[in-house]
């Protein structure tokens, strides 16, 4: 989720809204056409001091030293705003049929009530988002979205397809509940029986009146749940419960931790994947049936890219030399012998294993684990080491337990 960061506030702790709004309108440009979230001003009052622009909508991305952060996060528990992870909901007779034709993952075995990690992909291949597909109903589907707008290509590819499907945006806006305590304040919110709901899976429903999903997912390979707001209204009124209820057991607000995911492997749309990236090149074959009878966007282009090979594939990297000072906010290049040979996506210092770790795509030629490169830093030239990749908990056994 990273991305450039808008604005600053200059507290580390809870703040006046009023004047935060001020300070904001004045120094960068708060305006109604991009949204805030229904927990924004819970955010500025436990802390939010910065934010990104996501899906046209506010997030938080800074409540302090990133690295406590992560702390927080893999040693108890971090409450997230992901509003901005917006949801398409397709319902309709036709609503599996159309789900079909937008991603090369085989549904025909997908359960009510069960969530898997999907691809869109376009005529060409290429990665158009990566969302979690919900199915609520028979005929009831979201797509929880990383950052760009499938709502209007959703929209579009149902234009001329003849099914009868209804495609909108529902007011809906999740919530990230992370970290090994997490489950336990589940339990605290929800009750035992919260605690029998499985690894990527959901169930609907209430907390004091309060319309929820909940599902056992999230974007930090910890133990997690997305908890998944039907009221806007109660943003403010479900971010102060769940804080309450977490604050016996050390919950922090937090915001999605760029260590913590990179750690893991997981994915950044418009980092590490973009339009021109195609599932071959990530390793995520797993996520694709090219010989189901459905035809689905891009078949046609993933056969004959199966067939002829990839170019380029990701890696992982070990960068030497002395911590980087946060995140790559450029495509590092990488060169072999002097000659580019790909670019750094994600980059960061994890203070747990001690080593400057990343994320790179770089020309298949050159993706052999054990290969040494050099990277193209801010600060010059540094020596780094193609490893594999996730470079912790490599099973995501964490997640799924």
């Amino acid at each position: 989720m990273e991305q450039t960061v808008v604005g600053l506030l200059p507290s580390t702790g809870p703040i006046n809204i009023d004047k935060v709004h001020v300070m904001q309108s004045d120094d960068f440009g708060f305006g109604t056409q991009i949204r805030k979230s229904p927990y924004f001003d819970a955010t500025v009052q436990w802390g939010a001091q910065s934010f990104s622009v996501y899906n046209h909508m506010y997030i938080p991305r800074d409540f302090g030293d990133p690295e406590q952060n992560f702390w927080n996060l893999v040693n108890d528990a971090i409450l997230c705003d992901v509003a901005v992870e917006r949801q398409v909901e397709i319902t309709g007779p036709d609503a599996a049929k159309f789900i079909q034709i937008l991603t090369p993952r085989d549904l025909s075995n997908m359960a009510v009530g069960q969530c898997k990690y999907i691809l869109i992909t376009n005529v060409d291949g290429g990665i158009l988002n990566d969302p979690i597909l919900l199915r609520l109903a028979e005929n009831h589907f979201w797509l929880s979205l990383a950052d760009s707008d499938i709502l209007l290509w959703a929209q579009g590819v149902a234009i001329n397809s003849g099914l009868d499907i209804t495609i909108v945006e529902p007011d809906v806006s999740p919530l990230q509940l992370q970290g090994p305590k997490s489950g336990k304040i589940m339990q605290a919110l929800f009750g035992d029986s919260i605690m029998d709901l499985r690894y990527y899976w959901l169930r609907e429903v209430e907390l004091d009146g309060i319309p929820l999903v909940v599902s056992r997912t999230g974007w930090s390979s910890e133990l997690g749940y997305e908890i998944y707001l039907r009221n806007s209204a109660q943003g403010y009124e479900l971010w102060e419960k769940i804080m309450a209820a977490g604050a016996p057991l050390g919950l922090k607000p937090g915001h999605t931790s760029s260590i913590r995911r990179i750690e893991g492997g997981m994915l950044s749309y418009h980092a590490d994947a973009d339009i021109s990236t195609n599932p071959f090149e990530l390793g995520l074959d797993r996520l694709m049936n090219l010989d189901m009878d459905a035809n689905f966007i891009g078949k046609a282009a993933l056969i004959r890219i199966q067939e002829e090979g990839v170019t380029r594939k990701q890696v992982g990297l070990i960068i030497e030399g002395v911590p980087l000072k946060g995140p790559n906010t450029t495509f590092w290049t990488i060169q072999k012998d002097g000659v580019a040979v790909g670019n750094v996506t994600s980059a960061v210092y994890s203070p747990r294993l001690e080593q400057n770790i990343a994320l790179a795509m770089v020309s298949a030629e050159h993706a052999d684990i054990g290969t040494s490169v050099d990277v193209l830093a801010s600060s010059g030239l540094i020596r780094a080491s193609i490893v594999g990749r996730p470079f912790y908990d490599p099973k995501k056994e964490i997640a799924a337990a």
